[in-house]
This record gives structure tokens, sequence and C-alpha cells, in this order.
């Protein structure tokens, strides 16, 4: 057991190794999928995505789905909500079951909602015709986690991305994958968290948007269609390596502080720290987040800084309700704010 511990860790921090690639060879701004990136969790985004040691349930299958093996509760439910940016609504929905010793089973919806665009054309650049179109861009997956250990626990999700404008279209497989590690070389509050995240082939479109008329340079055809070749792009590889420490002052207050590196094939390298504050009482658990999220060169790049926010939980009987909040600056454009809605069963 311990060495199919050590192996797995070993396994992640290879592929870290493997996909870090150097700031000169890095393309930035040339994946594909980018929708990947945008987090869902009140929780965690609050935290400023410092929370790949410390994330368990049905919170963790974004940020590392190892702490799905974590559930406290024998099934739970998801929904959440941002307004991101340029008014565009992130919509997500899960769900997760546990099934003893087999293990944790998660289902996942994240979809974007950019509205009602107005569709222009070269013939008619001022949409007289008054038509309108709306991308669809929904990511489903499917994911499983168990504890190895008391220590430890391992999860991975696999991800069909799929990406739709007016008449063309994309969409590939992907898959997550990660490692957390509770009580690190034997200190109680100590944890290592591993993620790995959006392996998978390069997307291209395809539809019959492509297809242009055209009249041949040589010979007499008449004009026919002709189909132009879509380029096609590399989803936007993550390798996110974090460390937390969890303690307790009394009886009633709890707090973490967390930290994550995150390594990102075709952006520049983040740093992220973050921290969460709780009072717990019988049947309520109030909590205060905060974070900040920084580049390792190009400071003038990052548009995503610190974050603030917080959750309440209550323990009914035979369920549990968490609202959680999260707000998140952002330059150039409105902040961001995440709502989440969470039951345990």
């Amino acid at each position: 057991m311990k060495k199919a511990i050590y192996l797995s860790i070993m396994f992640c921090v290879a592929i870290a190794l493997v996909l870090n690639v150097g700031e000169a060879q890095k393309r930035t701004g040339t994946a594909s999928a980018t929708e990947l990136l945008i987090p869902v969790g009140s929780r965690g985004l609050a935290m400023s995505g410092a929370n790949i040691a410390n994330t368990f349930g049905i919170d963790a299958i974004y940020w590392n789905p190892a702490g799905l093996g974590r559930m406290k509760f024998a099934a739970e439910g998801m929904i959440s909500r941002m307004n991101y940016i340029a008014d565009i609504n992130v919509n997500y929905g899960a769900v997760a079951g546990s099934f003893g010793g087999f293990g944790v089973v998660g289902l996942s919806v994240k979809s974007l909602d950019f509205g009602d665009i107005p569709l222009t054309t070269e013939d008619d650049p001022e949409n007289e015709s008054q038509r309108f179109f709306s991308p669809g861009f929904v990511t489903v997956g499917l994911s499983y986690a168990r504890l190895l250990t008391d220590a430890i626990s391992v999860g991975g999700t696999v991800k069909l991305v799929s990406e739709k404008i007016e008449r063309v279209s994309a969409a590939t497989p992907a898959i997550d994958f990660g490692v957390l590690y509770r009580g690190l070389v034997g200190i109680r509050g100590l944890n290592l968290g591993v993620a790995v995240k959006n392996i998978g082939p390069q997307m291209k479109y395809d539809g019959t948007a492509l297809y242009r008329n055209a009249v041949s340079s040589d010979g007499r055809r008449p004009e026919q269609k002709y189909k132009s070749e879509a380029a096609s792009f590399e989803l936007p590889s993550v390798v996110e390596i974090g460390l937390s420490y969890d303690g307790s002052v009394g009886e009633n207050m709890v707090w973490t502080l967390g930290s994550t590196f995150s390594n990102n094939n075709l952006y520049l390298d983040e740093y992220r720290i973050g921290g969460e504050v709780g009072y717990v009482m019988e049947s309520f658990r109030i909590y205060g987040r905060a974070g900040y999220n920084a580049l390792a060169r190009q400071q003038d790049d990052n548009i995503f800084k610190f974050t603030v926010g917080g959750g309440i939980s209550y323990a009914a009987p035979g369920i549990d309700i968490t609202f959680d909040y999260a707000y998140r600056d952002v330059d150039f454009f409105t902040g961001n704010q995440m709502f989440s809605l969470k039951l345990g069963f």
C-alpha cells in the first residue's frame, strides 16, 4: 500500500515535470477550450484556488478530484452560478454518491451562457434582419475517487468538452486526476495536494459554416463549394501542487491556510495563497475566506488578483445545507461574483 501511495505521488510529480514548459516556449493565448480554466465552487474561488490540498466533497471535482473521496455524506448535490466577464454567466451542477468500499462517483455539468448575440454578415452588417445566435459551451464530467488509506485519497474525472458556434462545432475528451495526502511527514494538519487537469487531444472546429463559394483559378469549372480547414489547438493542460495547514483555536474556531503553484502549458505560472476562518456551533457553521493570485512574471497580464467570500452551513435533521459566496476582483471588467448551494444527505 505504501508503494502504491508513493508511486501515485511520484507519477503526478513526473507529469508536472513533463508539462512544465519554459517561459520562452509558452504560447500564451493559443489554447482551445479555455472555459476549462473558469473555476466553479465559491469556497475555492474565495480562497483564490489555494485549496488544492484541503478541498473535500463535491466541491473537489473541479479543484482536485482526489478530495471527492473525502465526502462527509452518503450523497451530495451542488449548484453554482458565476457572473463572469463580458456579460457571460457560468452555470454548474454536480451530484455525487458514496458506494462504501468501492469509492465515490460524481457527475458534473458546466455550461456558459453568452446570451443572444446579433448575427451580422457581410450582406447584413447592421443585423437589420434581427437574427441572433448563442454559442453553446458545455463540459460534462464523470468522476471517481476513493480513500487508499486514512491519509491518502486519489481521484480522477473523464470529461467531454463541447463547443458550438452557429454552424460549426468542436468536441474532445479530457481527463483530470489528483492525489491528496493528509498529515504529510507525520504532521497533523499539514496536507499536500497534486492535481493534473485537462489532459487530452487537440480541438478542431468543423461544420457547414466552413464551406465557401469559390471559382477555380485554372480550368473552366463553375463556382463550387470549398471547405476551409480549421486549425487545431491544444487544451490548456494544468499541473497544480498545493500545501495547506489546518488548525483550531479553542473548541469552536477553526482555520486553514493554503498555497498553490499552478503551471499552465499555454500560460504563465501562477502562485496563489488563501485562507479560511470558521466558527462552529452545534447546528451552524460560519466561514470567512480570502485569497490572492499572482503571476510569476509580467504582472500587468494578471487581471484576476484578490478574492474574498464567506459561507454558512446549517445541519438540519437528515440534510446539511451550505450557502457560499465569493467575489473576485477583475481588472478592466466588473468583478466576478459566484453563488453556490450545496446539500448533503
